[in-house]
């Protein structure tokens, strides 16, 4: 038998249909709503390469080496073209024909569901394929799609590499009745983080390829489900869907202007949707991820999976903020400003306006800095301050980074605050809702409290040189990922805050913010303070950062300010006056051109080699040719760095880098980063701070996400790691195509680590569940 419907299958059948389709056939069997479906059996495909005579073709096709990147490719076009160019067997054509017929005319899913013996550890063991409105004429096609899925370069690579055997992979694929939805999206039956009893929905218009892909922004609610009680609703503004087009595909569509704005599911929506949740997670006896669908007032589920990334260690209720990370004005009239909620928290205190470095002295601890926009130099009082509102700038700015590391709210680009706020005046700032309330309006308990690791001025360790560093203690339990998730730090304050999170290491950690804060250049530093001075300033502040997360790395960028940054300093007077900064003197380029100031940060580097710190990694900002890194590689051997023995390794922030990132790493880095932030605004020209084009950033253009992947795929072939430090590693679709593709690490905002340590293992499950079975 060549298929097998839903109803007749379960948890026991996982070797003849993979797991996605036994947890369907479970689903079904309990009585609940799932879309019609039958399976094409995994038997089924490996009676098709028997029976066709082309498995030993196939399998004699990919066995090549793997770090042959011609052969691979070659490889993987042979055995899919094998698969594809081979005609079905009439029996399974008449019965998978038959068993579209009796579900219906009408356009259906085509879902891989992989299954294998003896693979435990094989997360990234095959990459099959998913076909939406796929209509009768089509269908054998896709099916084969999905068993040609099975051979892709990067499935023949990994079990290569693992030395597992080709033909002990076979895969099922379920073909499903096509919900044309009107509603959809994602119910977790239980608080992802700590398990507690409470339903978090996100809903969108149309098919839920939009909320899983992250086209579209959802609506967020959030329901205590012991009272019932619909406790927060984030209303987002959702401007496309994804819905069937004419031609049968699946196409993103605007939102129609009325509903936009509008919220996507009602109360009693809502309670069938947790009561159906309650079902599923009572049928698993574990809470569950639960995708849905909602067409003609009737509910479907498409798929449930075990919520994996509740940790036992945190309690606490959930919380929400505004689903596209923006402000969401109040309807309270008192709200007087809104901007970018871009560090959470809610707090009150008295506005010290600070239009001038003469002013930082006057802030005092609990008030409130109102400014233009923070620059290094302010770090000292942004400690001090209880929140940060400012005129200008993004999620990516330095206000709305400093201050996430520090655990202090801020509101960011609200335009007027400098001018509509003034001295000694109280107000309230949302840092999740992006507003800023004139008056004090009164904190509840939680709100008085400090932000969870809240920046006190912090001393750095003593500058004994004996001293070694010491194992880092209290890490909290966190998800166990095979992709390492590190932490961005651009301050040593910050240092214990992120060494809290559990985070897998450093992946970024600024030298600059350490220079900058000094308020002079670095010419004008070493004038006045001489040069031991200056190699001090920078191995005190890494030191502090390096022996919180001791053993775990600490990833160290060398200097990397454009000359705007340093015109407001001390001694900015010298520096060159550039009509783009952005493209100007900066990164390793400023680095070569005054080998004098490189050669001191490199003998900082040393100095910490010498002092126990082997965790600290050395990485060179905004390289574009291999020669730029070889100077600087023999720069580092002068200073007394051995690049044989210490990990070190590039940013990848341009085009130029990604496209000669085979060049790069026959240099002998031991990783490469990428810079999303510089990376996406080189490869689209656009300014992300420039408000006439800023919506066209997008760090998941594809443009940006082919060059990513080139990286990946070449690093992995040349042994060299790769990783991401920029702002998008801290969105879940960016997640989940790392993840896919198979980096090395991701390091996030110390916001978000938690969030994409329990995305990464979920992505991680799900190509378990999917791929190796």
């Amino acid at each position: 038998m060549h298929t097998l419907w839903l109803a007749d299958i379960g948890a026991d059948d996982l070797d003849r249909v993979g797991g996605k389709a036994a947890s369907l056939g479970e689903l079904a069997g309990a009585g609940l709503p799932v879309p019609s479906a039958f399976v094409v059996t995994a038997g089924t495909y490996r009676s098709f390469i028997e029976g066709t005579g082309i498995d030993e073709a196939l399998f004699e096709a990919v066995d090549v080496e793997s770090d042959d990147s011609a052969a691979l490719a070659e490889a993987a076009e042979r055995a899919q073209e094998l698969i594809r160019d081979t005609e079905v067997p009439a029996e399974v054509r008449e019965d998978v024909l038959a068993a579209y017929d009796e579900l219906g005319d009408g356009a259906v899913a085509v879902r891989s569901s992989a299954t294998a013996e003896d693979l435990p550890d094989a997360s990234f063991a095959g990459q099959q394929d998913t076909y939406l409105n796929v209509e009768r004429t089509d269908l054998l096609d896709r099916v084969k799609d999905c068993w040609a899925s099975l051979f892709t370069q990067r499935a023949i690579y990994y079990r290569n590499e693992q030395g597992f055997a080709h033909d002990a992979v076979d895969i099922a694929v379920v073909v499903q009745e096509m919900v044309d939805a009107e509603k959809s999206g994602v119910l977790f039956t239980s608080h992802p983080s700590t398990g507690a009893s409470t339903a978090i929905v996100e809903a969108a218009w149309g098919l839920g390829e939009a909320v899983v892909s992250g086209t579209v922004s959802p609506d967020n609610y959030v329901l205590d489900r012991e009272s019932g009680e619909l406790t927060d609703v984030t209303v987002a503004e959702k401007r496309v869907m994804c819905v069937r087009g004419e031609d049968g595909r699946t196409v993103e569509r605007s939102v129609p202007d009325e509903k936009r704005d509008a919220q996507v599911l009602d109360d009693a929506e809502l309670g069938r949707l947790v009561e159906l949740g309650e079902l599923v997670e009572d049928h698993y006896d574990c809470p569950q991820d639960v995708e849905w669908a909602m067409r003609d007032g009737e509910l479907y589920l498409l798929q449930s999976r075990p919520i994996t990334t509740i940790d036992d260690a945190v309690d606490g209720g959930a919380e929400t903020a505004s689903a596209d990370g923006g402000a969401m004005e109040s309807q309270t009239d008192d709200i007087r400003l809104s901007g970018i909620g871009s560090s959470p928290g809610k707090v009150a205190g008295t506005v010290r306006v600070v239009d001038k470095l003469d002013n930082l002295d006057k802030v005092e601890s609990g008030d409130v800095i109102v400014t233009e926009m923070t620059t290094p130099d302010m770090v000292p009082a942004m400690q001090r301050a209880a929140g940060i509102v400012t005129d200008q700038g993004g999620m990516t700015s330095h206000a709305a980074i400093v201050s996430r590391e520090l655990g202090v709210p801020a509101v960011v680009g609200t335009d007027d605050a400098t001018d509509r706020l003034r001295d000694g005046q109280p107000v309230t700032i949302d840092g999740d809702m992006g507003t800023v309330q004139v008056g004090d309006d009164e904190p509840t308990e939680s709100d008085e409290a400090p932000a969870d690791g809240a920046a006190t001025d912090t001393a750095a360790p003593a500058a004994d040189d004996a001293a070694a560093p010491t194992d880092s203690q209290h890490s909290p339990v966190k998800p166990m990922t095979g992709t390492e998730v590190k932490v961005n730090v651009s301050i040593p304050a910050a240092a214990e805050r992120a060494a809290a999170t559990g985070a897998d290491g450093v992946g970024l950690l600024r030298i600059e913010h350490m220079i900058l804060s000094t308020d002079k250049t670095p010419t004008r530093y070493v004038e006045d303070h001489g040069e031991r001075a200056y190699v001090d300033e920078i191995v005190d502040g890494v030191r502090h950062v390096a022996e919180a997360f001791y053993p775990r790395p600490v990833r160290v960028r060398t200097l990397d300010a454009p000359s705007d940054e340093f015109r407001q300093l001390q001694g900015g007077e010298d520096e060159p006056a550039e009509h783009n900064p952005m493209l100007g003197y900066r990164g390793i380029r400023r680095s070569l051109d005054r080998p004098d100031e490189f050669e001191l940060e490199l003998r900082a580097f040393a100095r910490l080699y010498e002092l126990g710190y082997d965790n600290v990694e050395l990485m060179l900002p905004l390289v574009t040719d291999a020669e730029d890194v070889l100077r600087a590689k023999t720069m580092m051997q002068e200073a007394g760095i051995d690049p044989e023995k210490r990990d070190w390794g590039v940013m990848v922030e341009t085009p130029a880098s990604a496209l000669g990132i085979e060049q790069l790493c026959e240099t002998g880095i031991d990783f490469a980063s990428f810079g999303t932030n510089d990376l996406t605004q080189y490869t689209l020209a656009v300014d992300r701070n420039n408000n006439n084009v800023a919506g066209r950033f997008e760090e998941l253009h594809p443009a940006v996400l082919d060059l990513m992947a080139r990286v990946i795929g070449t690093c992995r072939e040349h042994g060299v790691a790769t990783s991401i430090c920029g702002q998008a590693a801290s969105k879940p679709e960016m997640v989940q195509f790392l993840v896919d593709e198979g980096v090395s690490s991701i390091s996030a905002n110390i916001d978000a680590v938690r969030d994409v340590q329990h995305e990464v293992k979920r992505v991680e499950q799900r190509l378990l569940l999917e791929s190796v079975r």
